[in-house]
């Protein structure tokens, strides 16, 4: 089959990797999958006639909003792929409730990332409940071997022969349901009692507007950084050199770099949102927040307890492996496509 996948396609975010792989496992199946960045068309009518013209014989789109509306009426069947903010804020708005609705009914099949997720939609559109498959994530790393980082330390202005360094990474794209700025005083004050500890906020600007704001508070919050986004081998190499993982997402439907820092064997620190709660079990396989002063309470008490760091990455490690294979992620979507043919 020839097939479309729509999504965000802006580099070095979730939606951009979790397309490529999926991209990835269609392509291992036979079948040819060509990428569009569903921000570059307006309406369901050029999603039309570029069916049309470049004669694709089935669609998928991941986020039923962003992406799935521009296959409302498609003239070629199609799956939905959910994104967090589909059920965590655009149900919210009648208007985007209602076309999510029609693209719903019209859609072969959708993809839930999580029970709670598809529970959320089906409570929704309670017709659709039938259709939604559940599958995780699936999780593959590739740490460079080439990253360097003493070179990554000196961009972020961090001076490599602190003692005892103890570096965060926050990653995400810098828009507002990211919320990169909940840490950054808390973070700033711990700081400047302990200079070893420094968080390094790294993502592509996806919000204009709202980078500007996050690099000036930066720029006034000693102990925190911020970086450009950067290859996939090399951030998954930073994780490895790094203390810690952060989340602070207000809303996240599986964030696949909580997943990829249990992969590689570090702790990850979560902002407790049903999005991280439903991966993360809380001091098993990594530790929930809810509030700025308990982030860093629970970061002193991993700091100063090696044990119980060892077995949280020991765990996450474990659940990884058994609930977000890469492998069975990838025979679930050669299977589900065969439902457009």
């Amino acid at each position: 089959m020839r097939l479309l996948l729509l999504a965000s396609l802006r580099a070095q975010t979730g939606n951009a990797t979790t397309a490529a792989r999926i991209q990835s496992h269609l392509h291992a199946a036979g079948h040819i999958c060509v990428l569009r960045d569903a921000f570059m068309y307006e309406s369901p009518t050029e999603i039309a006639n570029l069916t049309s013209t470049d004669k694709f014989d089935a669609a998928l789109a991941i986020h039923l909003y962003k992406a799935g509306r521009l296959l409302q009426g498609s003239r070629i069947p199609f799956g939905i792929i959910f994104g967090g903010t589909d059920v965590n804020e655009d149900v919210k708005c009648e208007e985007k409730h209602r076309v999510m609705g029609a693209v719903l009914g019209e859609a072969r099949f959708a993809v839930a990332f999580t029970v709670k997720m598809k529970e959320l939609a089906a409570a929704e559109w309670p017709d659709a409940r039938k259709k939604i498959y559940v599958q995780t994530q699936g999780i593959k790393t590739t740490p460079s071997e080439t990253f360097d980082w003493y070179r990554f330390l000196q961009n972020a202005d961090i001076p490599p022969d602190t003692a005892s360094l103890h570096v965060f990474l926050l990653i995400c794209g810098l828009r507002r349901v990211k919320d990169p700025l909940y840490l950054v005083e808390v973070f700033s004050d711990w700081h400047r009692r302990d200079p070893s500890v420094h968080l390094c906020i790294i993502g592509p600007a996806v919000d204009p507007l709202f980078t500007s704001e996050v690099k000036e508070k930066v720029k006034r919050a000693p102990g925190v950084h911020l970086l450009q986004e950067m290859p996939q081998d090399d951030l998954h190499a930073a994780m490895k050199r790094c203390f810690a993982v952060v989340n602070s997402s207000i809303s996240e439907g599986m964030s696949a770099a909580i997943l990829e820092a249990m992969d590689l064997d570090i702790p990850v620190l979560a902002r407790n949102i049903p999005g991280n709660a439903a991966i993360i079990n809380h001091k098993e396989t990594g530790l929930l927040f809810s509030n700025p002063q308990e982030f860093v309470v629970l970061s002193r008490s991993l700091m100063n307890d090696p044990i119980m760091e060892r077995e949280i990455v020991t765990r996450a490690k474990d659940y990884v492996k058994k609930h977000h294979s890469w492998e069975s992620e990838r025979k679930a979507y050669q299977n589900l496509v065969l439902r457009l043919q």
